[in-house]
């Protein structure tokens, strides 16, 4: 709770100041994908995706989710009930391209503006449906490139860590 403008802050045993960034009602971070049944979940690259979400958590709740299908995903947002609707990011190559700094932003607003749940989605190999896109928030791109979705994961999982150190004024980023 907010009490006279001041926010409480949770501080971890043995976390150095810079790492601290808890609001008393923080957004979930929700990297979900829809996972190809072929995927290896004890790749490099998952594990890469794993470590940079574990990071990620020291600043706000961050975990990982596949689903089967996009309408799985779709299914699963209609039954999270919470004060507000989760936001939906869908990945895609067709999305805008935004900066680290500019991606940064975007979580930030939705942080400060009482989103409770974010869901950034790496969608179905054919793309997204139009009721998905329509759905969305915002449709993003890392650019024109095909990423595996277990690379693409990592690539996310990394930005996320990058936006959240951005915010939190962490060395992380270093402005390139």
């Amino acid at each position: 709770m907010i009490y006279g403008g001041i926010v409480p802050i949770i501080i971890f045993p043995h976390t150095p100041l810079f790492y601290i960034l808890q609001y008393a009602h923080s957004v979930k971070l929700v990297l979900a994908s829809i996972t190809p049944t072929r995927a290896r979940a004890n790749s490099a690259a998952a594990t890469l995706a794993s470590d940079f979400l574990l990071r990620a958590s020291r600043y706000l709740p961050c975990q990982a989710q596949a689903q089967n299908s996009e309408a799985a995903l779709l299914a699963w947002l209609d039954r999270q009930s919470a004060r507000t609707a989760p936001v939906l990011i869908l990945l895609d190559s067709r999305g805008r391209q935004l900066t680290s700094e500019e991606f940064a932003t975007q979580i930030g607003r939705h942080r400060d503006n009482g989103t409770q749940t974010l869901v950034l989605a790496i969608g179905p190999a054919d793309g997204w449906s139009d009721a998905a896109r329509a759905r969305a928030g915002l449709i993003l791109s890392f650019g024109h490139i095909t990423l595996p979705h277990e690379l693409a994961r990592a690539v996310l999982a990394e930005q996320i860590y990058r936006a959240l150190t951005i915010l939190a004024g962490h060395p992380y980023h270093s402005g390139h």
